[in-house]
């Protein structure tokens, strides 16, 4: 046990798992603060979300890069450090969601269908001409048939999807290495 424990107390491991657990309840309070305002908090208007998501990508680099690397951060580091955030963050987000909609309120996962479904209804004449009367009912189908559980994976897939590129520029713009090809030179 004191193996697992220690494997988990490498700051490159401890920092991000810790401030995306952070990350996760600050997004789950954001969905929280959607909810009690009346604002159906599944859907678009939870993708602002993602700038909490990118505040925290920033603290943790820096963060790690002052007190961990003494001024230091390579870019595996950096990488590394943004996956395992944002990872820990939309895991964390997404069963926190998935329990409020199961337990808490369920009419906010069937409003959040509604929403949907109405959507689709209302852009019919454009989709059946690009996709295809077929294609629209399967849209449609599917629509219906989306579980809860569905959520989880959801909000994983969309936030490592929307993470790749802002990952990548943060660390490039943290990264600070001791060697280099113009070390010693401006």
């Amino acid at each position: 046990m004191r193996k697992l424990l220690d494997f988990f107390n490498k700051p490159l491991l401890k920092i991000p798992l810790v401030l995306g657990a952070l990350t996760g309840i600050l997004t789950f309070m954001y969905f929280l603060a959607l909810y009690f305002l009346d604002i159906t908090p599944l859907g678009n208007k939870k993708m602002p979300d993602f700038g909490i998501h990118m505040i925290m990508l920033v603290v943790g680099c820096w963060y790690y890069r002052k007190y961990v690397g003494k001024g230091l951060l390579h870019l595996w580091e950096g990488l590394t450090l943004c996956y395992v955030l944002n990872t820990t963050a939309a895991f964390l987000n997404g069963w926190l969601i998935y329990f409020f909609i199961t337990y808490v309120d369920p009419a906010v996962f069937t409003n959040y269908l509604a929403e949907m479904q109405q959507l689709l209804v209302q852009g019919k004449g454009e989709l059946v001409k690009n996709i295809g009367e077929a294609e629209y009912q399967q849209m449609l189908r599917n629509v219906m048939a989306t579980e809860r559980s569905q959520i989880i994976t959801d909000e994983l897939s969309k936030k490592t999807l929307m993470a790749v590129l802002p990952i990548i520029i943060v660390s490039m713009i943290f990264r600070r290495q001791d060697y280099g090809v113009f070390q010693g030179r401006p």
